[in-house]
């Protein structure tokens, strides 16, 4: 036992004098400085600003904005850094798209204070002019790369990615939208171009880490989670995707019971998550950035707006 304590002994003073004589070991020896972000967000709301009404169905009482700007606050107040960001679909479903035709849905947002948001095909249902002029009512910007909207009323509402800084950390945010051929009228999409949604989101993350030099890319997706077929989706662009680390997705109105991770085209994982529609979940997800691990997802939330919180 005494010659182990000598041992131990022998060792600590040996380390740290060599640590004190040399200052890169020292700096390298250093305790790893942890940063965290929190990302809340939603998908395909669709004009769901009040509670399902109790009527004895399975969501009775759940979703409404009220409940989840509560819930919102509550998360800000406990959590440093935080991002909400929703991926698309905030029109049409309720009465009051019929009636108002978006105006309070965007003044919702805006009153919670996202921070960005993607477009939805039923985002389009009452053209270009109505949702142009929704935009109005905006505090955040709407983000979408593989749009064309030259030569529409669109054209200077959005742009095709943001940077946002949380503490120490740079977060970049683009948006990819879904084939409106077939899906949406031509008279409400009038002259929008589709462009491919890999290639551009490839393309805007290349541009977020080499020249913005983020810490984390994000993309928020209205593509859907999965298809039978070549039809691409939120797995297809996981898979061949090459800098974006995490895709929010919607439009497939998937409850996810967790995240999936995927390997992109250079064997980095890829997290993708949804949380169905009608506002009823809200997504957390908790990251935490460290020197030597770079970014690791620590913690994933469902959180039911207005049951207790699922983990």
């Amino acid at each position: 036992m005494q010659s182990r304590r000598k041992f131990i002994s022998q060792g600590t003073l040996a380390a740290g004098a060599l640590l004190t004589s040399n200052s890169v070991l020292a700096g390298f020896a250093a305790p790893d400085e942890i940063k965290k972000l929190t990302i809340l967000h939603t998908n395909d709301v669709h004009s769901r600003l009040e509670p399902f009404p109790m009527d004895g169905s399975k969501n009775q009482g759940l979703g409404g904005v009220a409940q989840r700007a509560s819930l919102i606050n509550e998360i800000r107040n406990e959590a440093e850094h935080v991002l909400l960001l929703d991926a698309g679909d905030i029109f049409q479903g309720t009465p009051f798209f019929n009636i108002y035709k978006g105006e309070p849905e965007i003044k919702a947002m805006t009153a919670m204070n996202y921070d960005a948001a993607t477009i939805g095909n039923h985002d389009f249902d009452a053209g270009l002019d109505d949702l142009a002029l929704q935009l109005q009512h905006a505090n955040f910007p709407i983000l979408i790369c593989n749009y064309d909207f030259s030569n529409t009323p669109m054209n200077n509402k959005y742009q095709e990615y943001k940077t946002f800084k949380r503490g120490k950390l740079k977060i970049g945010v683009t948006g990819v939208g879904i084939e409106l051929q077939g899906l949406v009228a031509e008279n409400l999409f009038g002259n929008t171009k589709y462009l491919d949604p890999v290639e551009n989101a490839n393309r805007v993350a290349l541009k977020l880490k080499n020249e913005e030099k983020c810490d984390m890319i994000i993309c928020l997706s209205h593509l859907g989670f999965r298809y039978q077929g070549n039809k691409v989706s939120d797995e297809v662009l996981a898979a061949q995707s090459e800098n974006i680390d995490l895709i929010i997705g919607g439009h497939t109105h998937t409850f996810f019971d967790n995240p999936l991770v995927y390997k992109n085209k250079i064997g980095n994982d890829v997290i993708v998550n949804q949380v169905g529609w009608a506002g009823i979940v809200l997504g957390r997800l908790d990251f935490e950035f460290s020197k030597f691990k770079n970014k690791n997802l620590a913690k994933a939330h469902t959180v039911v707006i207005g049951k207790k919180t699922r983990e």
